[in-house]
Parts: structure tokens; sequence; C-alpha cells
């Protein structure tokens, strides 16, 4: 019973902070004017914001897979024994994340613009300037520069508690590094990949400081349009509407990475 009561606090705080905030949510989506209606959500099905809406995915899923190609190799090597000051790498990794996130888009902002450091140094090179800034590849890039870590954290750790001699058992049985790789090291690590897929594609599909300052306003994301809806429109009826069906999107994601995680855990896919 004292076990319990501890976590009255906690509670407290959740019902007060996150269910109370989420019924509201779906209040605003459902009434308008205490008359109940879904005219909110039939707003949604114009081809705007379902393009918005895919648009976002598109964006959310490339950089996660980014991340993940960059990540892994990365994450390998740091857990590698014969590896030495991977302290110091990855204090590299994650040194960016003390930093507030929007000061960091902000600077990249600033050294990718058309007068840029960057284009300044081409254009003493004689060379033409190039435009970063304002398209799906800028987006992307803020994405994948802000998210990172969170996809080779996960994967390092899981990586360091594989027990080696499952990987010497395999060479001894007479596998090769491919197929010890596929068949022992990617198993196993599939919980820390499955965790960084999350932690990089829920931020990236539900961002919209990233799209606003290296977008420059011309990609517009799912994030955009439910921030526009509550700090300039004020049509909150519609902004929780979106926001019902992202949280939709991330559930049945977050479902089915789960499902995925424990078909992995059980050799199902190998």
């Amino acid at each position: 019973m004292y076990r319990k009561s501890l976590a009255y606090p906690y509670l407290i705080w959740a019902a007060i902070f996150i269910a109370a905030p989420l019924l509201l949510i779906v209040y605003f989506s459902f009434f308008k004017d205490g008359v109940f209606t879904l005219h909110n959500y039939q707003k949604f099905l114009e081809d705007y914001y379902i393009e918005a809406l895919i648009r976002s995915i598109h964006l959310a899923f490339v950089s996660t897979v980014i991340c993940l190609v960059m990540a892994y190799p990365l994450a390998m090597i740091l857990s590698s024994r014969q590896m030495t000051n991977k302290e110091i790498i990855l204090l590299l990794v994650v040194l960016p994340m003390w930093m507030n996130s929007l000061l960091r888009t902000y600077a990249w902002a600033s050294l990718l613009e058309n007068n840029g450091v960057i284009n300044s140094i081409l254009n003493a090179l004689n060379v033409p300037k190039v435009q970063f800034l304002y398209g799906n590849g800028a987006v992307i890039f803020g994405m994948v520069y802000n998210f990172f870590p969170f996809m080779v954290l996960p994967i390092y750790n899981v990586l360091c508690k594989i027990d080696r001699s499952l990987v010497e058992a395999s060479y001894d049985l007479g596998a090769n590094k491919i197929t010890t790789f596929r068949r022992v090291i990617l198993p196993l690590s599939m919980p820390g990949v499955i965790t960084g897929m999350i932690m990089v594609f829920m931020p990236a599909l539900t961002t919209f400081l990233i799209t606003r300052l290296l977008g420059g306003g011309k990609v517009i994301l799912i994030g955009n349009i439910i921030e526009e809806q509550f700090t300039r429109t004020r049509d909150m009826g519609f902004g929780s509407a979106v926001s019902m069906i992202l949280m939709l999107i991330v559930l049945g994601t977050l479902s089915f990475m789960s499902k995925k995680d424990s078909l992995d855990k059980g050799g199902g896919l190998f």
C-alpha cells in the first residue's frame, strides 16, 4: 500500500498535464459552440491537408532511413573493443543536444542562406552560389542533424550489451562476417534499431520549427498546419482535429513497430 501511494503525485501530475489537455483536444475536435460536428475532420480531407500529411510522412521516413544508414555503422565502430577514445566521439555526437534546437537550426539557416558563410566561401573560390535552403533537401538535412543522436545512442547501447561469445560461436561454426552480422548481430540489435527509428520518426513527423527556418515557408508539413491553426488563425477545432489524426498515426506507428520488435526478439524475421 505504501509503494502504491508513492505513485499518487505522478498520477495527479499526469491527470492535470496529460489527461486534461488530451480531453480538451478531443472535445474541441468534435464540438463547436457546444454542438457535436464532424466538420473539422471533413475539412482535413481537402487535398491541401492530405498532401501536407503525405509530405510529412515521406520526409520523416527519408530522414529516419538516412539516420539509420549513418548511425548503424558508427554505432558498430564505437561498440568495437578495438575502438579507442570512443568517449570523445560519443561526446561529439551528444554535444549538439546540449544546445537549444532553435539556436542550432537557426545557426544552420545562417550558414546555408544565399549570402551565408558557405556561399561566401564558394563565391571567394569563384564557384556559383548554391540554393541550399527552402526545399525538401534542407528540411531533411535539418531533421537528420537534429535527430541523429537519437538513432546512434539506442543502437550503440544494444550493441554494447551483445554477448561476444555468441559472435565467437558463430565464427567457430564456420560463419563468415557477413553471415554473422545477418544472423547474430543484426537480430540482436533490432530492439535498438526499432527504438532509434521511433525516436527519430516521431519528432520528424511532428516538427514545424525546422520547416519554418530551413524551408522558408515553402515546405508545409502537418506540424506547420497545426501550429498555424493554434497561433494564427485561432481555429482550435480544426487544429485539434489535425492533432487527433496525427496522434492516431503516431499510435499506429508505435503499435506496428512494437509488434515488429517482438518478432525480431523471437527471431521471426531471420
